[in-house]
């Protein structure tokens, strides 16, 4: 190599080596993100029920994690996977209480003492509304997924009675929270959570459209 040509070579091996590691870089945040997915995998590989104490707490916080990590669409999809139900038959009521104050989304309690200050009927329109979105949410969900379509059919979110629907609107949100069970608490998160989201957007606030 001349001496005229060996700083311009110098500076193509500066380049390349920038895009590699630029590349690099890329491809290690996108292999360590969490996603939907890889929440889903890791539900179906860890069997809670075998572990020992202390590998419990260790994959109890590592799906804690995980689930914070994620988007709203994607914690919302996550949320609504069948396995849950495996890994709640197993916990205990210590390990159930731990791990929903550990995965209730920024700003939850607030929502609680807003969500009682509305007007009974709006607190009703938003609890039937976000139960309906949870039931599309997963019955989309099982046609992604049609293997999991028996499984969406029996562990679907709570029903949800109409006694109960009606237990939450008229003692208050923040009260039937404060008095419910680590379980209910576990099972009812997906419902509390999306409140929030119809809350933040805007969504509960709207009138109602026309009916069709």
């Amino acid at each position: 190599m001349t001496q005229r040509h060996r700083p311009i070579a110098y500076a193509a091996i500066a380049v390349l080596g920038a895009w590699l590691l630029a590349w690099g870089g890329f491809a290690l945040a996108r292999h360590l993100k969490v996603t939907g997915d890889k929440v889903r995998a890791y539900l179906h590989s860890v069997d809670l029920a075998a572990l020992n104490p202390r590998d419990r707490a260790r994959a109890l916080r590592s799906i804690a994690d995980r689930l914070n990590a994620l988007s709203p669409d994607e914690r919302r999809r996550a949320r609504l996977d069948h396995e849950w139900s495996r890994w709640f038959a197993v916990m205990t009521e210590e390990e159930k209480t731990a791990f929903v104050e550990a995965t209730m989304p920024t700003g939850f309690k607030q929502m609680l003492t807003a969500f009682e200050s509305l007007p009974e009927d709006q607190r009703r329109r938003g609890i039937q509304d976000s139960i309906r979105r949870l039931r599309e949410a997963r019955e989309s969900q099982a046609n992604d997924n049609p293997d999991d379509r028996a499984a969406a059919d029996t562990n679907g979110p709570p029903a949800f009675s109409d006694e109960l629907q009606k237990k939450i609107v008229t003692m208050g949100l923040k009260s039937f929270y404060g008095q419910s069970s680590a379980a209910t608490k576990a099972e009812a998160a997906p419902l509390l959570e999306e409140l929030q989201r119809s809350m933040e957007s805007g969504r509960l606030f709207r009138r109602p459209g026309p009916p069709r």
